[in-house]
This record gives structure tokens, C-alpha cells and sequence, in this order.
């Protein structure tokens, strides 16, 4: 496998973080959420700072989620308490976010090759050391998208995930059941940001470096992702080899794969898609309009079923 593969698969693989949080807010919430967009750098800022300080690489991934998570909250509060719309509710917070980035890190951090992170720290060495840092990175951005998806899983089949489900296909059934709907959505779109940032936060480690303005268009990449992964789940769910695994009794689980399994598949799908485009010959500063303009055809092909899949 070329190292240009495994640089992009890890890549697809560190932003499906970013993709779940996505798919929380706008396809199970319902929930236009501009903060991606600043809550992105905020997990990369605060994982700089730390690890310039000394900070365990392991221990900055939570702090970068927390960090997030209260981004997150703020987004939520203000749309809940306030009674703020929620798109608006998410600019602001994401308008206040760009400066607090600046006062966190400032516009840039380069993290130098001496400092561990979570790819080259003890237990990684001591467990694949062997391995070159690509092969690294590969390994525990795999381990981290299926850990995330398997508890975010595990989460929606609790109680408290299927009303969060409810609240964004019927918010009146989750009143009847003697809920707060208004809490849910500020539970959700607090897991969706604590994921985003926690994809920041990994991309800094992976890249070594913090921008202010690495988080622009991230939510049109979610989008995609999410866009991408459950139509072509869709499109297997109802194909003959889908039919024929529901016939076998221990495989029909592969017959209707989750949310976030499509999600994950889009993420390194959508990654591939850019990295093709770019090998086509056009220049690298040109990525975040080849991400506009794949999002656009992916939404002209996908014709009104892409609204659908992101209100879903």
C-alpha cells in the first residue's frame, strides 16, 4: 500500500470523528449547527497549547473534547434558553469562538518534532514501534473511528439515545413521554461538538500544527460525508446481496448497517474523492473549493433524497 493511500485513508478515518458530530446535529437532531466551523480549530488550538506545556498526548484528546463539549452546551443554551433560532444560535457561538481560538493559540502553532503525540507516545512505541509512522497514524485513527462508532452505537440504543432520536423526527412525542426536548438538543449538539473538537484535536497531533482558520468548510465536508455514506447504504440495503444476508440468520446485522457505519464509509470515501482531484492537477490551495464544488455535485446527484438524508 502506497503511503499516498495510507495518508489518505488516515485522513478519512481522523474526520469521521468530525462527520459523526455532523450526522448527530444535522441528520438525527435536525439541527443547522454553525459551530463546527470554529469548534474544529478549538480542539486543535487547546491540543497545541497542551502539548507544548508537557501535557500526556492521550489526556489533551479529552481536554480538546471537553473544550468542545462546552462549545457545545453554549450552542445549545442559547438556542433553549434564549429562544435564539438554532442556525442563528450557531453562528454566534461560532463568531465567538474565532477569537477565543486567537486567544487560546493565536493564528498559528507548529508542534515540534521533540514533543510526543498520541502516534508516537510510550505505549504506541512500545506496541508498534516497529512500524513506520504512517503505518502509526493508520493504526490508532482506525482505532479511534471504530471506538467512537461503536459507543456512539451502543449510546443510541439507550434510553436516552432514542429520545434523542425523537426529538428530531417528532419533538411532541418526546414531550408526551414526559421529556424535556429542549434538553436532548442541548445533550446532542453537546456530543456533536465534543466530537468535532476531538477531530481537531487529532488532526493536530497528526499534522503537528494549529491554524485559525483550518476549521472554514469543515461542516460542507460533514455534510457530504453524511450525504455520501447513507445513500450508498441505502442504495446496499436494498440490493440482492443485502436480501441474500437476511436470509442467513448470523449475517442479517450486515444487511442493515448504522448510521454511522455509512457516515465512517463516507469520510474516507469523500477523502479519496478529493485526493483523486488533486492528483488530477489541481493546486493543493485550491482544496477547500474542490470540497464546495464535490459537495455541490453530490447534492445535484443526490437531488432532493440529499435533503432528505441530511433532515433524516
Amino acid at each position: 500500500m502506497s503511503d499516498l493511500i495510507i495518508s489518505t485513508l488516515t485522513q478519512g478515518l481522523i474526520y469521521a470523528l468530525l462527520s459523526y458530530g455532523v450526522y448527530i446535529t444535522y441528520s438525527v437532531l435536525d439541527f443547522p449547527d454553525l459551530t463546527v466551523d470554529s469548534c474544529f480549530p478549538l480542539g486543535a488550538a487547546v491540543t497545541a497549547i497542551l502539548l507544548l506545556k508537557g501535557v500526556d498526548p492521550w489526556a489533551t484528546l479529552l481536554c480538546s473534547a471537553a473544550a468542545g463539549a462546552i462549545a457545545g452546551l453554549c450552542t445549545g443554551m442559547i438556542h433553549v434558553r434564549l429562544g435564539v433560532r438554532d442556525l442563528l444560535a450557531g453562528i454566534i457561538t461560532m463568531t465567538a469562538l474565532s477569537s477565543i481560538n486567537l486567544l487560546i493559540a493565536g493564528s498559528n502553532v507548529t508542534v515540534e518534532r521533540a514533543v510526543d503525540t498520541i502516534f508516537t507516545s510510550k505505549g504506541v512505541m512500545a506496541l508498534f514501534g516497529n512500524l513506520t509512522l504512517g503505518w502509526r497514524k493508520l493504526i490508532i485513527s482506525l482505532v479511534l473511528a471504530i471506538v467512537v462508532k461503536l459507543l456512539l452505537d451502543l449510546y443510541f440504543r439507550t434510553k436516552s439515545g432514542l429520545l434523542l432520536r425523537a426529538v428530531g423526527d417528532n419533538g411532541t412525542l418526546v414531550t408526551t413521554l414526559a421529556q424535556n426536548k429542549g434538553n436532548m438538543k442541548i445533550l446532542g449538539v453537546v456530543i456533536s461538538n465534543a466530537l468535532v473538537a476531538l477531530c481537531g484535536s487529532v488532526l493536530c497531533q497528526e499534522q503537528r500544527s494549529y491554524s485559525a482558520v483550518m476549521g472554514i468548510g469543515q461542516v460542507v465536508f460533514g455534510l457530504a460525508t453524511v450525504i455520501i455514506g447513507i445513500s450508498l447504504i441505502r442504495f446496499f440495503t436494498s440490493s440482492k446481496a443485502a436480501q441474500g444476508l437476511r436470509k442467513v440468520k448470523g449475517l442479517r446485522f450486515l444487511a442493515t448497517p448504522q448510521g454511522t457505519t455509512a457516515v465512517l464509509l463516507g469520510s474516507i470515501l469523500y477523502k479519496f474523492c478529493i485526493q483523486i482531484a488533486i492528483n488530477a492537477g489541481l493546486p493543493a490551495n485550491m482544496l477547500k473549493f474542490i470540497t464546495a464544488v464535490l459537495f455541490l455535485l453530490v447534492l445535484v446527484l443526490a437531488g432532493r433524497k440529499g435533503e432528505e438524508i441530511i433532515h433524516a
